[in-house]
């Protein structure tokens, strides 16, 4: 139980890692919340800091999901637990997602926990990530906004899963709905400035502050 306990911990841990408050505090000695759209994850760090460190940022928070996951296969996990080994990757990457959104490192101030989220589904069904990157990419150069992007591919995720991928188990299916529900439920403020006009776009252009 400890073993399995100390796993769990590693893979919250592991999405504590604050990237985009360390890349802020390196590179302009700044908190990164206090500026742009106070939320610590790449698309502010683009906004702020600019694509060549927001680039790396994002590259980080990707990684952390992934490797989350992967440590069931590190620790031999599955060995200590009798659960389906989807199962377990699927709560290894809830917990790197929790850690980036509430970072333990950080004061509990995160991200959205996209990218970190991209990085779980790239562990757990990588064809179904390259879909949803797909569908980002392509709300994104339409409309510009990253959250209108980062909203569509969530919400694409399960009926890819369901409809074109035809997967019937539980758990995928189970964590297919679940995150679209929990990319809805993060940018629930970018919903209601999306309303209001009021929302951001990315414009591509060299920050000169």
């Amino acid at each position: 139980m400890i073993y399995i306990f100390l796993t769990f911990s590693l893979a919250y841990l592991l999405g504590s890692i604050p990237a985009a408050v360390i890349a802020g505090k390196i590179t302009k000695g700044i908190d990164i919340r206090e500026h742009g759209s106070h939320n610590a994850g790449a698309t502010n760090v683009f906004r702020v800091l600019g694509a060549k460190i927001a680039i790396p940022v994002f590259l980080v928070d990707v990684l952390k999901g992934f490797l989350a996951v992967y440590l069931l296969s590190v620790f031999s996990l599955d060995d200590f637990i009798s659960w389906p080994p989807v199962t377990l990757k699927f709560i290894l990457g809830m917990l790197a997602v929790l850690g980036h959104v509430f970072p333990v490192f950080a004061g509990f101030r995160g991200g959205k926990g996209v990218a970190t989220l991209l990085g779980v589904v790239i562990g757990i069904m990588p064809y179904a990530a390259l879909s949803g990157l797909g569908i980002f990419i392509l709300f994104f150069v339409i409309t510009h906004y990253v959250s209108v992007g980062s909203i569509f591919a969530g919400l694409s995720f399960p009926i890819f899963t369901i409809f074109i991928q035809h997967n019937e188990d539980p758990w995928i299916i189970g964590f297919s709905l679940f995150v679209a529900t929990l990319l809805l439920f993060t940018h629930r403020k970018n919903i209601k400035r999306l309303i209001k006009g009021e929302e951001s776009k990315i414009q591509f252009k060299k920050n000169k502050e």
